[in-house]
């Protein structure tokens, strides 16, 4: 069986999860997170934790299982904690400004990058080269962060663009005579 399944995952106090069938809402103190479970994976609530399993004994149910634990966990962390996505902006002149909703770029174009924040996701600035996503779904977060670098992804040979907070970008060497 997986490993990953066969960890459980504990339940902190002021979270609570709710089992209905296999619909799963897990409520928080930064809000509330639903999941459809498959059918072919079970998951019992013991003693504050949750525990996933396998109904099938196949190798697609069994990788389902992990899946299913993985996701539960994040929603159960992100409910609790939530999730924060760092970016950094490099470059002359790149900058980037938060105003309610919408999250205006400058990265080199001829015009301004407006990027509409979904909900459930709030971007902030700390400074003019710094954005941080937040919210408290872990792929949602991922999601707006992977959008707003692929306006202008950090290319190799200065390392100008939009990159992930630590991420290290190898650099090319310029063309020689």
């Amino acid at each position: 069986m997986s490993r990953v399944a066969k960890q459980p995952i504990n339940i902190p106090s002021g979270v609570e999860v709710k089992l209905d069938g296999k619909d799963v809402t897990v409520k928080g103190s930064k809000g509330e997170l639903q999941f459809r479970i498959h059918q072919d994976v079970d998951v019992v609530q013991e003693e504050g934790e949750l525990r996933c399993r396998p109904l099938k004994d196949r190798q697609g149910t069994i990788a389902l299982a992990g899946t299913t634990r993985a996701i539960l966990n994040n929603m159960v962390h992100g409910v609790s904690e939530g999730f924060e996505r760092k970016l950094e902006l490099r470059g002359v002149g790149y900058r980037a400004q938060s105003q309610g909703n919408n999250l205006n770029l400058t990265l080199g174009f001829s015009h301004p990058v407006n990027y509409a924040v979904p909900d459930g996701v709030t971007v902030e600035t700390p400074s003019q080269t710094e954005v941080v996503v937040k919210g408290i779904d872990k792929q949602r977060v991922g999601e707006v962060a992977a959008q707003i670098r692929a306006y202008r992804p950090p290319e190799p040979y200065k390392g100008k663009g939009v990159r992930y907070a630590g991420e290290r970008v190898v650099m090319k060497e310029a063309k020689k005579k």
